[in-house]
């Protein structure tokens, strides 16, 4: 409820607190200077003559003697034309929400429209202050500097308003403040019902009123983090200068919580005095969530600078959304772009959805109209009902994938048709996305630095979906398992979903979302790479914003943005609960270790047991004990992928340098049919110095040019090939590398459209066949994350135009590969997220260390390549990917080949070497 405005008379004198006395007897005496100036005396700042800013439990604190804060705090008060200053004090509760493992960790700390002052509170921040600065530092409370702060208000003629609390302690403070502060200026009290701070359009209206009560100073005693949240989304539109998130400071006011003795708060119990006063309230606070807490403070801070984010440029461009390029096609309101850069590539996955997919269309052309979109949709589907509604838009993307590649396979399959966007938006086919939710979401993006921003999910009747999540552990598990969707409000550490409703009322960080919606930005989608299809459903986007987190970038949720979500995508299915339950499993494989997989199979398979009577848990049941069970799951099925619809083929040529490769060379070709059959690729075999039949396999495929080189000499045969080719860009393809359609397209479409110079698709290792220590040696291989990021290693890679103006010719060098790597920066190349290429590992022993000593010989002859970085940074990785017994023997047998491979290369580099070949995979 909102309680009358009221004002009174300024005062003459003011009223002195012995709060301010106490602290003032146990600090350095140093005179006021104003914040603005930026210096105080050496004695209590940090040493250069500035006040320092630190990180605490994650939480940025900027560390000031008493009377200075006040100073601070009043100084912006009087100030005009400012942005409005939040005041919030740093405790363990304050830690708990904002620090580093806080669910509102990053919130208040990166550029927003009020500015954030956190001070130091509480005596074990206190102590960790003095830890990390080397001195001592006050502690300051608002309890304690409200007091002060009241007193100065009146003597400056500041008005000052109230907001939280109870009517009735409200009215409490206005007796006292009729007998101890009569001079002090109120603009009014307001005591809103919580459910008019859960709803934007209610708070919106409350700061409003306050704004017409022209207050200067804001009181915000909402409990924490409420009065945070609020004032960070709310505080602006209030018109206050200051907005103070003082908690429970109403109630000292009113006098209904008495302050500790001054013994008790000297020896850092005063949380003990709360609870005894308020043990129901405030035991789990202090008993429950405080240790945890506590535990972040101590392992998460340091004196490194903390300060809040810059804001962005003055008068520079909004962060919110960006428009089509310049260049781009023109288009009609509503229309979506089918090539060329665009702000949003939209990425959907059908299966059996034709019911479904005109609704998000239409959707989806309403947001349109203020930003360059694209639509790529994959289907799954086994009959042509899906497409043939997606016909009805010929600006959309349509292909289908030939088979059911599961969620993760359909969106690698849409992605690598996608095009060059700034960001790409997954959403499941059954969503209505929101007038003005993309546009939202991108502007999260854009303020908070995210890889990645979600919405919030509405069912059909309007509720909030709980589509948050918390990364999964044996405890959440557990929880999960004992009690489900019931007791809602239990810890953190007992639920892997996250029911509390503000957490979908406020933006903050979060460990991961359904997948039904997820934006990510397009440097995100190239570092972290493509889906898992091992997962198939479920599971697929735990994995991947695991991956996103662990590449440095962060998740947020745009509670603003919403979609509506009917969750009847997938269908259910005995087969799909069991595949549940199993790609959780899959999860922990692919990230614990023994003993935390073995505790986390016992709770997934306990939470089965308890549900026997419900349709498809005994199935569930069968498969976790049973591991033999989980290939007769639902998994990909592949086929021929269909032509693209609403989009034509690219263009360009594939050059396979070849040398004696009559045993491999169909199997090549033959991979390369559906590029052949486009026709708009030249696909050219330049055979150098050949001796077996090489020449007459190539020649026998249709669509095929062959080249006679005389000299048995690869760059020879790659400028060769150049100059007969006549088509932009180019993949340069061993003979002896399979490569699929849709690999060959997302490459040649990746280089002829966005800035990239050079790319390669992924790739993977086939060792069948081979002899055990050869599959350790890949087993590291993959695990080293430098391995997968180069050109080099995968016998697949491609040259734009002007990426080749800056290569020439080819080199005489064996290792071409590492060579034209070089060349290029980490923004002029990319390895995309395609359907891998096979390459077939060496399967012995003798045939690896030939291929090794070929490897290492060919980056001895470029310069600078046996350098101690690589060395030594590969060596670091080794070690990190390390993770129990199995891993460590994969690690070593890496080191011990790799050492001898070096070797001989090396100490005999000056000698005429010979073309160490691998014949054992052939």
């Amino acid at each position: 409820m909102l309680l009358p405005k009221t004002a009174s008379r300024k005062a003459a004198l003011p009223h002195r607190s012995t709060a301010m006395e106490a602290h003032r007897s146990s600090l350095p005496v140093t005179p006021h200077v104003p914040p603005s100036a930026g210096t105080i005396p050496d004695g209590t700042t940090d040493g250069t003559g500035t006040y320092p800013w630190v990180n605490l439990g994650g939480a940025p604190v900027k560390l000031l003697d008493f009377e200075h804060a006040v100073g601070e705090i009043l100084d912006r008060a009087e100030a005009m034309g400012a942005k409005p200053l939040g005041v919030c004090s740093a405790n363990l509760d304050h830690i708990r929400h904002f620090g580093s493992h806080g669910r509102w960790n990053g919130t208040l700390n990166q550029p927003a429209a009020v500015e954030w002052l956190t001070l130091l509170d509480g005596a074990p921040l206190v102590s960790e202050a003095a830890r990390v600065t080397g001195r001592p530092w006050p502690r300051l409370a608002g309890s304690d500097l409200v007091g002060p702060l009241l007193d100065e208000a009146e003597r400056r003629g500041l008005r000052v308003g109230f907001l939280g609390g109870s009517p009735q302690a409200q009215a409490l403070i206005r007796d006292r403040f009729a007998v101890e502060r009569p001079g002090l200026r109120v603009s009014g009290w307001w005591a809103p019902e919580r459910s008019v701070l859960a709803n934007v359009d209610s708070s919106s209206l409350l700061a409003a009123d306050i704004a017409a009560s022209d207050v200067d100073i804001l009181v915000v005693g909402l409990g924490k983090p409420r009065q945070e949240l609020w004032i960070a989304e709310y505080g602006q539109l209030t018109g206050a200068k200051v907005l103070l998130a003082f908690g429970a400071v109403v109630d000292f006011l009113a006098g209904r919580i008495r302050r500790a003795p001054v013994w008790v708060s000297s020896h850092g119990l005063e949380w003990a005095w709360r609870l005894m006063l308020e043990p129901r309230r405030l035991a789990r606070r202090y008993l429950v969530d405080g240790p945890g807490a506590y535990l972040t403070l101590r392992t998460s801070s340091n004196g490194a600078p903390a300060e809040p984010g810059p804001d962005p440029e003055p008068g520079g461009p909004s962060p919110a959304v960006s428009t089509a390029p310049e260049d781009g096609p023109s288009r009609a309101p509503g229309q979506f772009i089918p090539a060329g850069p665009v702000d949003v590539a939209v990425v959907v996955v059908t299966y059996n959805n034709a019911d479904d997919v005109e609704a998000l269309v239409a959707s989806l052309r309403a947001e349109a109209s203020g930003q360059s979109i694209r639509v790529v949709v994959a289907d799954n589907s086994p009959d042509d009902q899906t497409m043939a509604e997606l016909r009805r838009h010929p600006d959309v993307i349509a292909v289908r994938t030939g088979g059911n590649l599961g969620y993760a396979g359909g969106i690698n399959a849409a992605m690598r048709v996608a095009g060059t966007a700034d960001a790409y938006l997954i959403l499941n086919p059954d969503l209505r996305v929101e007038p003005g939710a993309i546009a939202l979401m991108r502007r999260r993006m854009a303020v908070s630095g995210a890889g990645m921003v979600v919405p919030v999910l509405l069912d059909d009747d309007g509720s909030v979906y709980p589509s948050l999540r918390r990364e999964p552990g044996v405890l959440r598990a557990l929880g999960d398992a004992a009690f489900g969707g019931r007791v809602r409000g239990r810890p953190e550490w007992l639920s892997e979903m996250d029911f509390d409703p503000e957490s979908y009322l406020h933006a903050h960080r979060v460990d991961w979302a359904t997948g039904a919606a997820l934006l990510i930005s397009s440097d995100t989608a190239g570092a972290v790479g493509e889906w898992d299809e091992q997962f198939f459903l479920y599971s697929e986007e735990t994995d991947y914003c695991r991956r996103v987190r662990e590449s440095g970038r962060s998740i947020w949720c745009e509670p603003l943005a919403r979609m509506w979500h009917e969750r009847g995508g997938s269908g259910t299915s005995p087969q799909l609960t069991a595949l549940m339950s199993v790609n959780r499993l899959r999860y922990a494989g692919k990230y614990c270790g023994r003993g935390t997989l073995a505790a986390f199979t016992a709770v997934v398979l306990a939470a089965e047991l308890v549900r026997l009577h419900q349709p498809g848990h005994r199935q569930a049941a069968l498969a976790v004990v049973d591991r033999r069970r989980w290939d007769r799951l639902p998994r990909a099925t592949r086929g021929e992928v269909s032509p693209l619809t609403g989009a034509a083929p690219p263009s360009g040529a594939v050059i396979i340098p070849a040398h004696n490769e009559e045993a491999v060379i169909a199997r090549t070709l033959e991979s390369l049919g559906g590029v052949i059959s486009w026709g708009t690729v030249e696909v050219i075999v330049a055979c150098n110095g050949c001796t077996d039949g090489t020449e007459g396999v190539a020649a026998g495929f249709p669509g095929v040019r062959v080249l006679h080189v005389d000299a048995a000499s690869k760059a020879a045969a790659l400028n060769a090939a150049d100059q007969a080719a006549g088509r932009w860009p180019r993949l340069y393809l061993d003979a002896d590398i399979e490569v699929t359609s849709e690999a060959v397209c997302a490459v040649l479409t990746a280089l002829a459209d966005g800035p990239l110079l050079a790319a390669r698709p992924a790739f993977r290792y086939d060792t069948r066949g081979a002899s055990a220590l050869v599959k350790c040696y890949y087993r590291a291989r993959v695990r080293v994350p430098s391995n997968a990021h180069g050109l080099w290693g995968a016998g697949a890679y491609a040259l734009s135009e002007a990426g080749h103006d800056r290569l020439g010719v080819f080199p005489s060098l064996t290792g071409d590969d590492y060579f034209v790597d070089r060349l290029f920066s980490g923004v002029e190349k990319a390895v995309l997220p395609t359907v891998p290429v096979v390459v077939r590992t060496p399967r012995t022993r003798a045939a690896l260390l030939a291929v090794l000593r070929r490897t290492y010989r060919g980056n001895a002859e470029q310069d600078g390549l046996e350098a101690e970085a690589p060395t030594s940074r590969t060596a670091r990785e080794l070690l990190s990917s390390v993770r129990g017994p199995l891993s460590a023997v994969d690690a070593v047998v890496y080191a011990a080949f790799a050492g001898a491979g070096r070797g001989r290369p090396l100490a005999g580099r000056n000698r005429a070497a010979t073309w160490e070949r691998d014949d054992s995979s052939r």
